[in-house]
């Protein structure tokens, strides 16, 4: 496996990101070592709020809810996902599966040896930290889900796939500029371009262009079945599971439903709407930060 890493200076002086970066190696099954980087920031002896990126974003997602959580008292960790942000990014499409990577985050995750966790997942954030409560449900202790799903073959919305065919066609995929178009507020110039500060050319973006077709949206597609093998296991997850997806996402509209309906942690839960586009993060910051702090509040 060919792996390239993105130069540190791409990571310099960006707006809002004052964070030291941490890193774990992580080993693939064809014996290839992989460096992931994740911010770890707060109190070390407290319990983690996980925070779970996805496509084609970065830990970069998360730069404001960080601190908001900090401040509270909370020890935070954003991962980036192989192939995103200062993580290493495999060369060749072929090497990124869903599998892979459900299997690169569950090595890091044991590394670290999280437990009593809160996760907050978006996009494949949740299709990857979903598969990893499914796996460790006993390291989780509450959910936050918002505009992400864990499909399982039965198709998805128009909007997903009008992006699936715009991600697999466009010859240069403008990274900070697809973020920025999933936001309901505009994006200054520099925010766009910490987005793209991943991705020095198109070689890097591999990982980037792989993932929407990755969605197991078909009975065809891979992972289907671990999908729902995982949902077997939410099915019984009684611990909180509180869903928060945006007014503003066309791609995830409604995905809320199937949690509240199956995951039995769901009932009863204060489920919110917030105010944003697919990349909630970018515009209800404060407001995210404070579900999850009230969310660990009560679970104490």
């Amino acid at each position: 496996m060919q792996v390239l890493r993105t130069p540190d200076d791409r990571f310099e002086n960006l707006p809002e990101w004052p964070f030291a970066p941490h890193y774990v190696a992580i080993k693939d099954a064809d014996g290839t070592t992989l460096r992931l980087h994740y911010v770890d920031e707060g109190p070390r002896d407290a319990a983690p709020v996980l925070l779970m990126h996805g496509e084609p974003s970065w830990a970069y997602l998360y730069r404001r809810i960080i601190p908001a959580l900090v401040a509270k008292g909370h020890r935070v960790i954003a991962p980036d996902l192989i192939g995103f942000g200062r993580s290493d990014k495999p060369a060749s499409r072929a090497d990124y599966t869903y599998e892979r990577h459900v299997a690169w985050m569950s090595d890091w995750l044991t590394q670290l040896d999280l437990r009593g966790v809160t996760l907050f997942c978006q996009d494949w954030g949740g299709l990857i930290g979903l598969r990893l409560v499914a796996a460790f449900p006993e390291r989780f202790a509450a959910l936050v889900v918002a505009n992400t799903g864990l499909p399982t073959g039965s198709g998805f919305s128009e909007a997903f796939n009008a992006w699936l065919a715009f991600s697999q066609s466009v010859p240069q995929l403008p990274v900070g500029m697809i973020v920025n178009g999933g936001c309901a507020r505009d994006l200054s110039p520099a925010e766009i371009a910490a987005y793209d500060a991943p991705f020095p050319d198109e070689t890097y973006k591999e990982g980037a262009r792989q993932f929407p077709a990755l969605v197991p949206i078909t009975p065809q597609h891979a992972s289907v079945a671990e999908n729902i093998a995982a949902w077997a296991v939410l099915e019984a997850f009684d611990k909180p599971v509180v869903t928060a997806f945006s007014d503003g996402d066309p791609v995830t509209k409604g995905g809320e439903a199937i949690f509240q309906s199956r995951v039995p942690g769901a009932k009863g839960q204060p489920h919110v709407t917030l105010s944003g586009g697919h990349f909630l993060q970018e515009d209800s910051p404060q407001a995210i930060s404070d579900l999850i702090d009230a969310v660990i509040q009560k679970n104490r």
